[in-house]
């Protein structure tokens, strides 16, 4: 909503506060202000001038030589603009005027011919291309023939004022009208504001005699108002309307469809004008339109309408859109003579229907969408007759042809200060909440402190206590609340364990390469049951499907986050994205109810896909593509940094890799799963080798015991050892690792894996596997008798338990 400060003005005392200033308080109240905008900037020693004569330069040809009266006195000026003409009003910059952009203007001459002063169009007076109107965008001004010559052109051409751009949140539709901002502005300063007059001078004729009305739906039109205006004269709207217009960015266009404009932004209650001589009857039906049924409307596009959209007809075809578009069968013309006058009150939702189905948003449907004021229907149309009588000519026939079983009670809302101040921290007393009801002006009864307040129809948005809270709120001032600190044990914030360890988890992640994703809870009917880990599948999960998706694809919530984290991988390796590593932490949604009756729970899982290369150095010429055991060595990495432990078996699963897939055991029970995709299922996703792992990240939550401890850095030097056995290829390397590490407990701190040999020189069904001991003593320099005692006995464990060798 755009509001003009200077249109404002007409309602509320605001002189002494500067537009800034307002803006600001208007904002502290709860409407945002986004913008502070000035028509023009400021020019001095302009005013208007009369052309009393125009005749061609004798020296150049696209020069005109004018003799401009300013009141005091005539100056000759020449002027290059196209329209100027003998008899024009115009902007006249005297010498020594002052325009935008500090330009002077002096006596000059001009191929030889003296020149004192400029006639300038609005863009030389600093106006904005959207606050010209369309027929002056190029040339000068010319302003209506009763301009006063020698007046001062600022405040005529309303270049004084400044708008404010008002961001109102749905509730507040009262604000979509030039009244309902002035009840807003006066409440906050406690100035009362004054109402347009709404005075007719009816004629002796009956507007009875000339239409009828009749309204076949009453749920969706419960009034509907018909004046009759004769003889008017159609012509522009005089300049003081056209600028306010322009300040609300609507273009002005005959003296007619501005009032009816005018009016709209004033009391926001659109209405609309029809030709009454091409309405070609004499009775108004609103009804709901036929299947098929078309209209051109006033853009020349014909509709075909549908029975859920409200129609205005003649009594036999329709003559408008209820509430959106005029019809161009009926649309007011130049050669109008006599108006009929809508002023009706649609129903939000059928006119939002309409909207749709036609892609015709207007600033009338806007406001019967959010919802118009019933008690201003009628005087809205009464408002449109006055200025109709004073700037048309014409006459008004005596009262209005309606159709009413409008609803106009006001909401009551009880309220007592006790609540008040309870909600608010406050100690506002029962007499200055009075005081701040009657700034708002809504009626109230009063019995000490209990309050039955009467919202007025214009404040929709008013039904319970809570919205009258938040009025006592604002009018008081939300810079007046008190501030305190919560009481109680104490006020110092911070993490709570599960939150730091989430961060842990993530910093970790981000850490080693991957980058955290957000994907859909919801997935499709193809996947809902695709990657699920096997723990999750024991608990025999039901699908759980919402009432009413957005689509096919978002039907189920997710019982796997890996589904759409694929989605997610496929998506931008077809945007030539080639080496892509993403985690996601989120939730699951697990029941084993086919119909919910209670919410389901809700498991927090960790999971992550890789594909491409995890390694390149172009210029060493290296590089190292995704594999299960990069993947392998995050997820341990993880749990090694989280100081838990960590058991991988191999697995067999669904849509899985089935040589190249793993559970997570931690404590002897299944978390999760790693491994390759199955290739079948790679190719359905249009993946390339892709790698992904699983975390049931509660269970890890759970276990996670973290006690703070020191080790010392080391004083004494370490030995390093490697060995490889001969082992039949049924045996897991891993499992022989832990028989290193027991064996070797205290002196050996660390064991890896290092190579893997399979081929020549071995016997068939027998493998190489190499391993690398890292012996130190905290206390003493080992010597090589001890690591030499503590070799062999790995040696001698690894042989009798795994029937093993020490390849030679």
């Amino acid at each position: 909503m755009l509001v003009s400060l200077n249109w404002l003005k007409e309602y509320v005392d605001i002189d002494g506060i500067s537009p800034e200033e307002l803006a600001e308080k208007v904002t502290k109240s709860g409407i945002e202000v986004d913008n502070v905008e000035y028509i023009a900037e400021e020019s001095s020693n302009v005013v208007i001038g009369h052309v009393k004569s125009c005749e061609k330069h004798p020296n150049a040809d696209k020069l005109n030589l004018c003799q401009v009266d300013v009141g005091e006195e005539t100056l000759q000026i020449i002027c290059g603009a196209p329209n100027v003409r003998q008899g024009q009003k115009v902007a006249v910059a005297k010498p020594g005027a002052v325009l935008p952009g500090n330009f002077k203007i002096k006596r000059a001459k001009l191929r030889g011919v003296e020149s004192n002063g400029m006639i300038c169009s609005l863009s030389e007076l600093g106006f904005s291309e959207k606050h010209i109107p369309k027929e002056f965008a190029e040339g000068i001004f010319v302003f209506p023939e009763d301009a006063p010559v020698g007046e001062n052109v600022q405040p005529i051409l309303n270049a004084t004022d400044a708008i404010l751009e008002f961001d109102l949140t749905p509730n507040r539709a009262d604000c979509l009208s030039m009244l309902g901002v002035a009840y807003e502005v006066g409440a906050l300063l406690d100035k009362p504001v004054k109402l347009p007059s709404e005075e007719i001078k009816a004629s002796n004729e009956k507007a009875e005699d000339y239409i009828s009305v009749k309204v076949e739906s009453e749920e969706l039109n419960p009034y509907y108002g018909a004046f009759v205006i004769k003889d008017v004269e159609i012509k522009p709207s005089p300049l003081w309307m056209q600028n306010y217009l322009l300040a609300a960015g609507i273009r002005p266009i005959n003296n007619v469809v501005d009032i009816t404009n005018y009016v709209l932004l004033e009391y926001g209650q659109p209405l609309h004008a029809f030709d009454y001589d091409r309405l070609n009857s004499k009775e108004i039906v609103v009804r709901t339109a036929k299947q098929d049924e078309k209209i051109v409307t006033l853009d020349d596009v014909e509709r075909t309408l549908t029975a859920e959209n409200l129609v205005i007809t003649n009594g036999q075809v329709p003559v408008a859109l209820a509430g959106v578009m005029g019809g161009a069968n009926s649309e007011v013309t130049s050669k109008t003579k006599n108006i009929l006058l809508e002023a009706a009150f649609f129903n939000s939702i059928s006119v939002r229907k309409t909207v749709k189905a036609t892609g015709l948003r207007s600033e009338s449907s806007t406001r019967f969408e959010k919802g118009i004021d019933p008690n201003r229907v009628k005087r809205a149309g009464l408002r449109a007759c006055h200025l109709l009588e004073q700037y048309a000519a014409g006459t008004v026939l005596d009262g209005v042809v309606e159709f009413d079983v409008l609803d106009r009670t006001e909401k009551k809302v009880e309220m007592d200060t006790k609540t008040i101040n309870a909600r608010l921290g406050t100690e506002i007393d029962s007499d200055e909440i009075a005081t701040i009801l009657e700034r708002l002006q809504f009626d109230y009864e009063r019995n000490d402190e209990n309050f039955v307040v009467s919202a007025p129809t214009r404040r929709g948005d008013i039904t319970i206590f809570e919205d009258m809270l938040e009025e006592v709120a604002r009018i008081y001032g939300y810079d007046n609340l008190p501030y305190t600190l919560p009481t109680g044990a104490g006020t110092a914030g911070g993490l709570t364990k599960n939150q730091t360890l989430r961060r842990a988890v993530k910093n970790y992640l981000e850490g080693v390469g991957l980058m955290e994703t957000r994907t859909y809870s919801l997935t499709s009917e193809a996947y809902i049951q695709k990657l699920v880990s096997q723990e999750i599948k024991d608990l025999n999960p039901q699908p759980i499907s919402l009432a009413m998706p957005m689509s096919e694809d978002h039907k189920y919530l997710r019982l796997s986050i890996l589904p759409e984290l694929l989605k997610t991988l496929s998506y931008n390796l077809a945007r030539n994205q080639a080496n892509l590593a993403y985690y996601e932490i989120g939730s699951i949604f697990i029941t084993d109810e086919k119909e919910l009756t209670k919410q389901p729970h809700e498991q927090l899982r960790l999971s992550g896909a890789v594909t491409g290369k995890w390694l390149e150095h172009l210029w060493q010429q290296e590089n190292k593509k995704v594999d299960f055991y990069v993947v392998k060595g995050i997820v341990e990495g993880l749990f090694e940094h989280l100081e838990l432990p960590l058991a991988v078996e191999q697995a067999q699963l669904p849509d899985m890799h089935p040589g190249r897939t793993a559970s997570l055991l931690l404590h002897d029970k299944v978390i999760g799963f790693i491994g390759q995709l199955h290739p079948l299922l790679e190719k359905e996703m249009d993946l390339k080798e892709t790698y992904v792992f699983d975390i049931n990240m509660e269970a890890v939550l759970e276990a996670h015991e973290h006690v703070p401890s020191y080790t010392q850095i080391p004083r004494y030097p370490s030995v390093t050892r490697d060995i490889a056995f001969i082992l039949d290829e049924k045996v897991n390397a891993g499992d022989v690792k832990a028989t290193i590490e027991e064996i070797g407990a205290p002196l050996v701190k660390q064991v890896q894996v290092f190579d893997l040999y399979k081929g020549e020189n071995l016997p068939e069904g027998k493998k190489s596997v190499a391993y690398s001991l890292l012996y130190q003593d905290p206390e003493k320099t080992l010597v090589d008798e001890e690591v030499e005692k503590s070799y062999q006995s790995i040696i001698e464990a690894v042989n009798e338990k795994h029937q093993a060798y020490v390849r030679s």
